[in-house]
C-alpha cells in the first residue's frame, strides 16, 4: 500500500463514496450499522482495501460481511463512476480490528491500574530494611589526629 498523494486522495474518495452508498443505496438488511473506519489503495491504483467496523455482535458481523460481499459489484461500479479515473480499483471488504484491539488494550490498562494500586497499598506502612542512611561515611578528620 502506497502513501502517495494521489492514492490518498483515490482512497479518500473512496471511503466517502462507499459510506454514502452503504448510508443510501445498498437496502440489504442484512446489513447492520456499518461504519468505513479506512481505505488503503495501492500505489498504482489497482486495488482498493476497505476496513469496516460492525456495531453489535458476531451474527450482526457475519450478516453484514455477507451483504457487503453480494454488494461489492454494485459499489465497485459506483466508485469507478464517481472517481472518473481510466480503471475502477478492484475492492476488498476487511473486517477492522479496531474495537476488539482497543478493548484489549482497555483491559491491559486497568490491569496495570489495579496493580498500581496494590503496590501503592503495600508501601503505605513499609519501612527500609537497613539504617536509614546505608552509606558509609569516611571518619572524620578529627579522630584521625588525635
Amino acid at each position: 500500500m502506497s502513501d502517495s498523494p494521489r492514492a490518498r486522495k483515490v482512497a479518500d474518495r473512496i471511503k466517502e463514496v462507499v459510506a454514502r452508498m452503504l448510508d443510501t443505496r445498498i437496502k440489504d438488511p442484512r446489513l447492520g450499522f456499518v461504519t468505513i473506519t479506512d481505505v488503503r489503495v495501492t500505489g498504482d491504483l489497482q486495488s482498493a482495501s476497505i476496513f469496516y467496523t460492525v456495531l453489535g455482535d458476531e451474527d450482526a458481523r457475519t450478516s453484514s460481511a455477507a451483504a457487503l460481499r453480494s454488494a461489492t459489484g454494485i459499489i465497485r461500479s459506483e466508485v469507478g463512476k464517481q472517481l472518473g479515473t481510466r480503471l475502477t480499483p478492484t475492492i476488498e471488504f476487511h473486517l477492522d480490528a479496531v474495537p476488539e484491539t482497543a478493548a484489549h488494550l482497555e483491559a491491559a490498562l486497568d490491569e496495570a491500574r489495579r496493580r498500581d494500586a496494590e503496590l501503592e497499598q503495600s508501601r503505605r506502612g513499609a519501612a527500609f530494611a537497613g539504617d536509614v542512611d546505608p552509606y558509609r561515611r569516611p571518619e572524620d578528620d578529627e579522630d584521625d589526629e588525635a
